[in-house]
C-alpha cells in the first residue's frame, strides 16, 4: 500500500520538484497539491493523506496554522513542516502545531523519503542539520 502523499508549497517549481521526486519512489504518490494554507486543509479534508508535506511561510494561511487545524480535524493525517529556515522557534512552533517533522528545503532527496517514510509510521523526524544545530544551541553557554 503506498504512502499518499499531500504537498503544500506556495512555489509552483518546489511543488513540482518535489512531486517528481516523491513519485520516483517506490510505495509513494502524490495524490495532490495545494499553492497555500486554505487548500492544504481543504485538501487534507476532502482526501484524507497519508502525510502532508507542509511549507511553513504560505500567504493567506501559513503552515503552521494551517496544520494546527489539519491535525485537530484528521489526527490520522501526519504533517512534515517544510522550510528554509533553521531558527529553533520555526521548529517549536510547527512542532506545537502538531507536525511530527520537520525538514529544511535544502536536504537531500533521500532524507525526505525517509522523513516521509517515518512520520507516516507515527515517528518523529527532524532533519539531520536542525537536529545539529540544536544540539550545538544546548552545549553552548
Amino acid at each position: 500500500m503506498s504512502i499518499r502523499v499531500l504537498l503544500a508549497d506556495n512555489h509552483k517549481f518546489m511543488r513540482d520538484g518535489l512531486r517528481a521526486l516523491i513519485e520516483e519512489q517506490p510505495g509513494m504518490e502524490v495524490i495532490a497539491v495545494a499553492e497555500n494554507g486554505y487548500g492544504a486543509v481543504r485538501l487534507a479534508r476532502d482526501l484524507k493523506p497519508d502525510v502532508v508535506v507542509m511549507d511553513i511561510h504560505m500567504p493567506e494561511l501559513n503552515g503552521i496554522d494551517a496544520t494546527y487545524q489539519i491535525v485537530a480535524e484528521l489526527p490520522n493525517v501526519r504533517v512534515i513542516g517544510l522550510s528554509v529556515h533553521s531558527e529553533r522557534h520555526y521548529v517549536v512552533a510547527i512542532l506545537r502545531a502538531g507536525a511530527l517533522g520537520y525538514l529544511l528545503k535544502d536536504c537531500a532527496y533521500e532524507e525526505l523519503a525517509q522523513a516521509i517514510r517515518s512520520v507516516a509510521k507515527n515517528q518523529t523526524y527532524l532533519s539531520c542539520k536542525v537536529a545539529e544545530a540544536d544540539m550545538r544551541s544546548r552545549w553552548e553557554y
